[in-house]
């Protein structure tokens, strides 16, 4: 376990990836974001897709906190880190050639990143892994509308219920994700993409579920999973280690740290 909090120095990583925080969505937990941020420093920040959520329908969640998480970057930037946006399907109109643009970062649809033990590493949203009919953007926009449907019947049956501790439609929405990713081979078409250029890993998001594991034989599968339902995010140590972490807040005015996952790959 990370054994800090907000007022003790920050946990030092070589490279810190993140990604799905839907700034702008309803379900962004960006308090969340913003104390994890606080609590580490990386040399290299990846921010792997969904990270603004363009397609989110309604009313746009914006606030003092998704601000300073903007600045926060800015600055992190400003002094030294190397900060790279890989744009997924939520912000797909940031992606090369797709119409918007992103000047404070580095922007890139997929690159390479070489661990400090030489490991190679596909780092790649996801999306464009899915299987061909969920590549439309008329899905992202469907499902973004249910899914912003969903979160709003789940929060306000959780104010009606505070001790609920995970909602039914959260629930809901965590199990499709999980469907979906069975169903369409994404996990498959990741390790065959990663080979194409030597890789020996992929490191994504997309599906809102955390992983770090070996698939295909000997492909190393990392997602960093989400902040709106897991908050978790990928840390990779000095010596190339990859580590899950998963942010818990202890109490609503306490201390809070970020817990390593009992989870790695052997190499």
């Amino acid at each position: 376990m990370f054994d800090t909090t907000l007022s003790t120095p920050r946990r030092r990583v070589r490279s810190l990836f993140l990604s799905d925080l839907h700034m702008g969505a309803r379900g962004c937990r960006a308090d969340d974001i913003l104390e994890f941020l606080n609590s580490v420093e990386a040399e290299t920040i990846y921010l792997v897709g969904d990270i603004l959520d363009i397609w989110h329908p309604g009313k746009v969640h914006w606030g003092p906190k998704q601000d300073a998480i903007w600045e926060e970057l800015t600055r992190r930037q400003a002094e030294g880190a190397r900060v790279v946006y890989l744009p997924g399907n939520h912000d797909a109109a940031l992606r090369p050639g797709g119409g918007g643009r992103l000047d404070r970062f580095e922007c890139a649809d997929s690159l390479t990143h070489v661990a400090a033990d030489g490991t190679r590493y596909l780092v790649i949203h996801g999306d464009q892994c899915d299987a061909r009919i969920f590549r439309f953007h008329l899905m992202t926009r469907i499902g973004s509308r249910g899914d912003a449907a969903l979160r709003a019947i789940d929060a306000w049956l959780r104010h009606l219920r505070p001790s609920m501790e995970r909602g039914l439609f959260e629930l809901l929405i965590a199990g499709v994700n999980r469907l979906m990713m069975v169903g369409n081979g994404f996990e498959k078409r990741l390790a065959a993409l990663a080979r194409i250029e030597a890789h020996e890993g992929v490191i994504c998001g997309h599906f809102h579920k955390a992983a770090l594991r070996r698939i295909e034989g000997n492909i190393i599968y990392a997602n960093c999973g989400d902040w709106v339902d897991s908050r978790t995010a990928l840390v990779e140590t000095f010596d190339g280690a990859l580590k899950l972490i998963e942010w818990q807040a202890v109490a609503p005015a306490a201390a809070v740290a970020p817990k390593a996952a009992a989870v790695g790959v052997a190499q």
